[in-house]
């Protein structure tokens, strides 16, 4: 097992002696520490599988660290072993330490789309983005574990004011609801470790080996988690890198490295700098590059792949150029290389870079795939579902009765839920609770009264079948009874219509294969339907292009790498300019520059629109931080480029050469 390994890799895997961290370079072999680390607790040191927890960021990496540890040790994941998300892991102790946390164990997860709604409520602003802004404070601020009165203190602005007030009513509708946020999920674990040593030590007993994956994107309340859950032992390996921390606008908290080796004083580091993807000039220029960052720790990725392709630099004359220029150049070195399209990637700073990109793909019949975009989860028909499931599981849901009750319509309006709600209210109750009680009637006419309760009495007997009956019979009977697919054909043009429904049907098909694999009720599957990301739509297989944000691609590798838009005022953008945050901005750089594996090819564009206004554009700090390699390639690439007709000549000269 340990020949494919190299001697820090070893060092990481068999060092048990109390808390470990190693620091893993891009494309060093982290995932294969974790995953061997896994094999050897298990199989040299006798842990048992039950006993030991890794844990990661997204389902994919989980996934992926499934089959890695599968393919170690005989072909299955042993059983019993917790390789999942952080938030998972917290649906997990939540659900059954419910009691203490003063929640029923079928309680709702709610999304980002719903606590913005909650939020909007509480605070009486009609505006979406406001409510938004106020949503992601108090999401910050539930991050870094701060209660509704600290909140309150720290308000330094108008918004910021506006959601400390909003705060503590949203925390009380949200348990009025039964509901939990993403944020809760690790925060309620967190407090209820600390109030609760008897909670505590049975975790603690029951996972007694922590292996934590990317590290550096930890927020506060997650690295409490691991403090209590690994004790005073600190029995975890927490694998990072501190050069790719780029999620600091989502909580991450790179300090946390710090405070490893603070609250640790034993704590064991290990580097691992040989990197197995890229070739040493797209190395030389990432390490140049990072080196200008201030660093916690000093690390320098080697690699034995060779010299490599030059780096490319490019400056087009627009948006519009730079991304026919991206199409030639993947068309002209593929067909002079024979690779195939899924070896390329071109990344970019904002989702908005995209649209051009992919017409000019189009025009030249390049096949792409793209990530990052809106998430399969997000649209209105999947949302529509998910309401009448999510109220199968939790009756006091109410944001799910109200969508659930009017989608789609069955004569219930505004009106109807006015007056339930206005007695549910009074009485302290939920919707679904009140529509049952004597008294509602005489809020309600004889014909209202009659449709509310049909809807609760089809939910009860819902209920009763999701909890036995597979998942796909009782969801396809859903589908019929509320005529889903007619409401749709009825209120939408056709073609609409058609593709709202085929995503349905999707989401239908996986549901319902998911509960014939993992052999659960459509119940089991509703409660954690908030934190699985939808089988991507993408075959594997599929021989296209990938277009990515930088921060959608890390993690990934491609042997070809296009970064387009790396101009000031994009990368970095201005507001890490204006806020002086360069450094993470500059960490998605050095992203972006490790993705690659043989060439790396960098474009900025001189003038760029905004909105109906040009402005002019300069090249990107970094690239000149890349080192003396890259400009010298910059300033070759652009010699005959003085004036713009001279570019425009070349570009055509380029274009006729590559056609040939």
């Amino acid at each position: 097992m340990s020949a494919q390994l190299n001697p820090p890799q070893r060092e990481a895997i068999r060092y048990l002696d109390g808390p470990c961290l190693v620091l893993a370079g891009a494309g060093s072999g982290k995932t294969r520490v974790i995953t061997h680390k896994i094999a050897w607790l298990v199989e040299e040191c006798g842990l048992s599988p039950a006993n030991i927890a890794a844990i990661t960021f997204t389902n994919k990496a989980a996934r992926e660290m499934q089959e890695r540890v599968a393919g170690l040790m005989g072909g299955r994941a042993p059983k019993g072993l917790t390789l999942c998300t952080f938030h998972a892991l917290g649906v997990r102790i939540i659900r059954q330490e419910a009691q203490h946390c003063g929640l029923k164990p079928q309680f709702s997860i709610l999304d980002a789309a719903d606590t913005v709604q909650i939020v909007s409520d509480v605070a009486k602003s009609a505006d979406k983005a406001i409510a938004r802004q106020m949503q992601w404070q108090i999401s910050s601020w539930k991050n870094a574990m701060l209660t509704p009165e600290q909140a309150a203190q720290l308000a330094d602005n108008e918004i910021a004011a506006a959601a400390a007030a909003a705060y503590a009513e949203y925390e009380r509708t949200l348990r009025a609801y039964q509901a939990v946020d993403f944020d809760d999920l690790i925060g309620l674990p967190v407090r209820l470790f600390e109030d609760n040593a008897e909670v505590r030590e049975r975790w603690q007993n029951r996972l007694r080996y922590l292996l934590i994956d990317e590290y550096q994107d930890t927020n506060r309340a997650q690295y409490r988690l691991l403090r209590q859950l690994s004790g005073v032992r600190g029995a975890f390996t927490a694998v990072g890198d501190d050069d790719q921390a780029i999620y600091a606008w989502r909580g991450a908290d790179v300090e946390n490295l710090r405070l490893l080796q603070q609250d640790y004083p034993k704590l064991k580091v290990v580097k691992l700098e040989q990197n197995y993807r890229s070739s040493a000039r797209i190395l030389g220029a990432a390490n140049t590059l990072i080196a200008n960052n201030e660093k916690l720790f000093e690390k320098r990725l080697w690699s034995e792949h060779g010299p490599g392709d030059q780096i490319t630099v490019t400056a087009c004359r627009d948006a519009e150029h730079e991304a026919e220029t991206v199409a030639m150049k993947i068309s002209a070195h593929r067909f002079q290389n024979r690779t195939r399209f899924a070896d390329y990637a071109v990344l970019y700073r904002g989702n908005h870079q995209a649209r051009v990109i992919e017409q000019q793909l189009r025009n030249h019949k390049i096949p792409y795939v793209i990530s990052g975009g809106q998430s399969f989860f997000d649209k209105a028909e999947i949302r529509d579902l998910i309401a009448w499931l999510r109220l199968l599981v939790n009756e006091d849901d109410d944001l799910a009765f109200i969508r659930a009750i009017t989608t789609p319509r069955r004569g219930v309006g505004a009106a109807t839920l006015e007056a339930i709600g206005a007695y549910a209210g009074q009485r302290h109750v939920s919707l679904f609770a009140a529509a049952f009680e004597q008294g509602v009637a005489e809020h309600l006419n004889t014909r209202q009264l009659e449709l509310v309760h049909e809807f609760a009495a089809y939910i009860n007997r819902l209920q009763q079948r999701a909890a036995r009956e597979p998942a796909g019979q009782v969801l396809e009977d859903l589908l019929v009874a509320i005529r889903y697919e007619a409401w749709l054909f009825e209120h939408l043009d056709p073609r609409e219509a058609e593709s709202k429904w085929s995503n349905v049907r999707d989401f239908v098909d996986w549901l319902a294969r998911k509960g014939d694999e993992d052999d659960k009720t459509l119940l089991e599957l509703t409660q954690t339907i908030a934190l699985i990301s939808m089988l991507d739509k993408e075959d594997p297989d599929f021989d296209g292009v990938q277009l990515a944000t930088l921060h959608a691609s890390k993690g990934l590798e491609f042997g070809h790498v296009f970064m387009v838009g790396v101009e000031e005022g994009l990368l970095p953008h201005q507001s890490s300019i204006d806020e002086d945050k360069i450094e993470e901005e500059r960490r998605l750089m050095y992203v972006g520059v490790t993705r690659a594996q043989r060439s790396l090819n960098v474009l900025w564009c001189e003038r760029r629109k905004s909105g109906k206004e040009w402005r002019r554009c300069e090249a990107s700090r970094f690239i000149e931080e890349m080192g003396d390699d890259v400009l010298s390639a910059a300033r070759k690439s652009n010699e005959p480029v003085s004036k713009e007709d001279g570019r425009a000549r070349a570009a055509g000269l380029m274009a006729i050469f590559e056609r040939g």
